[in-house]
């Protein structure tokens, strides 16, 4: 079902849980193109693009939330067609466009005044919110990193390389989420993509910054992220290697000692069989082997 709010000589249209019959009236009563029709029946995630049309212009945005977990990033859209005399947003996962849009309501029936004054302007506002909605998540995710930069060191193995793959994960759903929309509102900065309303170069021009200064943040956390992944790779390495010296050194001083009870155990008649000091004899010579052994390993510091 289409929803109109009225902000003085605009319109704002939202439809919240579109159905075939509201897309049937966008095609027939706004004439928009069928193909971002189907981007709008499309129920995989589009990617972040700008479609330029004489009369109307369709823009798809991102914005990363996290799931009712709190662990992994899922990708909201927003989807809006714009003219000079109305916008019209579509879709019930955009809840933070939706949610201005209940604001609009309320205002407009309080009979307060909705302060905008022109479709671009109003689409601003919009783009304005998706983008703060982006930027706690994308501190979270920083924190996350420093998280496991403290626990590096700390705790059990398992955990941290959990924290460290599920932090990489959630970056790269940010690469996929930021990157595309920056060249998209670089567009908007250029004047390559005509609005409306003059004067707007400013306005996108902030969004460019925000987005980029998102960016910006992302690459530094993907950049401590490898780096953390590298360094948890090494500590295991050495872990591993010290577990293979120490295991290499009592082979070797259980060796000889092995060696000699395989001979005395044979049943076979030996030397000193039948001497009653026999047993002290041998028990004496592996203990005097193993000392040696453990002092020349002291002396090369290789225990």
């Amino acid at each position: 079902m289409i929803e109109t709010v009225k902000l003085g000589t605009l319109r704002w249209n939202h439809i919240n849980h579109p159905t075939e019959e509201d897309f049937d009236f966008l095609l027939t009563k706004f004439h928009v193109h069928l193909l971002d029709i189907e981007d709008c029946k499309s129920k995989i995630n589009q990617r972040p693009k700008v479609d330029i049309y004489d009369d109307y212009n369709f823009l798809i945005l991102h914005f990363p939330i996290f799931d009712k977990l709190g662990r992994f990033l899922r990708i909201k859209e927003a989807k809006i067609f714009w003219w000079e005399e109305q916008i019209t947003t579509i879709g019930g996962s955009n809840w933070v466009v939706g949610k201005m849009f209940q604001e609009a309501q309320d205002q407009e029936t309080r009979g307060d005044r909705f302060e905008v004054g022109s479709t671009d302007a109003l689409l601003y506002l919009i783009v304005e919110a998706v983008m703060k909605e982006s930027f706690p998540v994308v501190r979270r995710i920083g924190d996350d990193v420093d998280r496991s930069s403290r626990e590096l060191f700390e705790k059990k193995a398992e955990s941290v390389i959990e924290r460290i793959s599920i932090a990489r994960k959630n970056i790269i759903l940010l690469n996929t989420v930021i990157k595309p929309q920056l060249r998209i509102f670089l567009k908007f900065e250029k004047g390559e993509v005509e609005g409306f309303a003059d004067n707007m170069e400013d306005y996108w021009g902030n969004i460019l910054d925000n987005y980029q200064k998102m960016w910006d943040m992302i690459e530094d956390y993907q950049e401590l992220i490898e780096g953390l992944s590298s360094t948890f790779d090494s500590l295991m390495a050495n872990r591993t290697n010290e577990i293979m010296r120490v295991l290499t050194l009592i082979s070797s001083i259980i060796l000889p000692l092995t060696f000699i009870t395989g001979i005395y155990g044979m049943n076979v008649r030996l030397p000193g069989k039948d001497f009653g000091l026999t047993f002290l004899i041998i028990i004496g010579t592996m203990i005097t082997i193993a000392v040696v052994m453990v002092i020349y390993f002291k002396k090369k510091h290789w225990m």
